[in-house]
């Protein structure tokens, strides 16, 4: 393999139902920062799915530069076979240095597939990417690879955080999750160059049918998006216990009620609602850890909030570590007041 011959970042944009997915602008945003630090610059997205073209124009706002749109009619839904087709297809074409990829439900399907069909490796649900040198620190005998694609990942059930890399082989390909990487503020009116390829799609025996899309519509607000968030553990102490919680959310303009695993373990509440390494990550400017411990399969969903404020009757809890304000108490007491105070406050 020449890796001299593969230049440049690639981001899957991913869209449903002719919406580019949160993820795509995300991974746009992460993809910029990387090409920054290589020495081409150029970040592409590929754009897949039928009549998509017109999607083009949101992709250069976020920061594309060129845009490979694969438009067939067999492309209008997911489906495991003709997307792997499309994406390496693209991949073996084009030659990216790297190439990224959403780690949602398509995403985890669609990664490992390419990734196999074009002979490189995958790092798997991602919650850092940087550009440096590999191994990390010199190691006697062995050559050390500069502007390598570094991938983080939590490793061994998020007890540990391993730094993976992939020098001896291209594209070096990553799965990133939602939530994590930041857009960029979309520069309106902004063009990118677009490129239509079309690899042709012979359906085979490995071409599923679908009969019917049927779409479960959510009771639960996205958390991704609030920008205060209040979140419970199993310290809350019951299902009905967060009534305060949700008295302390509606104290804010775009405030919701998230939680831990253990509670959701419990059956309290949604898996929707679910922060952590399992559950969603999350961004918010404050986060309330209420009856929280912190363990490290929980921070790694929330530990980049702008605030985080814990309130815990254990003061040893590891909460405590990374927040920026710490009450020890009952949150019982705690919380309402805390209430009280906002509100008259307002």
């Amino acid at each position: 393999m020449g890796l001299e011959e593969y230049k440049g970042v690639f981001i899957f944009a991913q869209q449903v139902d002719n919406e580019v997915s949160s993820i795509a602008l995300e991974l746009l945003g992460k993809g910029r920062d990387l090409a920054n630090d290589l020495d081409n610059k150029q970040v592409t997205a590929v754009l897949i799915g039928s009549d998509v073209k017109g999607l083009a124009d949101v992709l250069a706002e976020y920061g594309a530069d060129r845009v490979i749109v694969v438009d067939d009619p067999e492309l209008k839904e997911y489906r495991t076979e003709p997307y792997a087709h499309a994406l390496s297809s693209v991949i073996n074409e084009f030659k990216p240095e790297i190439m990224l990829v959403g780690a949602t439900a398509i995403g985890r399907d669609l990664g490992p597939r390419v990734s196999a069909r074009v002979h490189t490796g995958l790092t798997a649900d991602c919650t850092q990417l940087d550009i440096g040198d590999f191994p990390l620190q010199p190691v006697e005998g062995q050559e050390q690879r500069h502007k390598q694609l570094l991938m983080t990942r939590p490793a061994f059930g998020g007890n540990t955080i391993a730094t993976i890399a992939c020098p001896d082989y291209r594209p070096q390909m990553a799965t990133v999750r939602p939530g994590v990487m930041q857009k960029i503020e979309p520069k309106k009116g902004a063009k990118a160059e677009v490129v239509e390829y079309n690899p042709g799609f012979t359906p085979n025996d490995c071409y599923v049918t679908i009969d019917k899309v049927v779409k479960e519509v959510s009771s639960v607000a996205n958390i991704q998006d609030a920008k205060i968030l209040v979140s419970g553990g199993r310290g809350v102490g019951s299902p009905e216990n967060f009534k305060i919680l949700e008295d302390l959310a509606a104290c804010f303009k775009g405030g919701m009620v998230s939680c831990s695993r253990a509670v959701v373990d419990s059956g309290w509440k949604p898996k929707d609602m679910q922060v952590g390494q399992t559950g969603k990550t999350v961004r918010p400017h404050v986060y309330f850890a209420i009856g929280i411990s912190g363990a490290i399969q929980h921070a790694a969903g929330m530990e980049e909030s702008d605030i985080i404020i814990a309130i815990n009757k254990d003061e040893n809890a590891p909460i405590f570590d990374i927040a920026d304000y710490g009450i020890v108490g009952d949150l019982n007491k705690i919380v309402p007041e805390l209430t009280k105070k906002i509100k008259a406050g307002a």
